[in-house]
């Protein structure tokens, strides 16, 4: 494994992603709060739910061109962690 992950280059771009999906699901919660239309507060989880899954995208392909790369030696075990991340991801 390398000493710093894959997304330190872009960790800024990233935390100012993540607190905009802070803000997005905090604003869900003020929806419920207020007794929003039901429709409403799902379009708002969905569009929660969608910037989360282009972060960890995002993490997934920084993990292949980064932190996969290397000796041949543990090729096969990180190969493994991927595909397992992969399938958590997926499901």
């Amino acid at each position: 494994m390398t000493d710093k992950p894959g997304y330190s280059p872009s960790k800024e771009q990233m935390l100012k992603r993540l607190a905009r999906i802070e803000g997005q699901v905090r604003g869900v919660t003020r929806m419920v709060e207020e007794e929003r239309y039901c429709i409403d507060v799902l379009t708002q989880i969905q569009a929660a739910e969608a910037a989360l899954r282009g972060v960890a995208l995002g993490l997934l392909d920084d993990h292949v061109h980064h932190c996969m790369v290397g000796s041949e030696a543990d090729r096969d075990e990180k190969a493994s962690e991927l595909m397992s991340a992969v399938g958590r991801f997926a499901r």
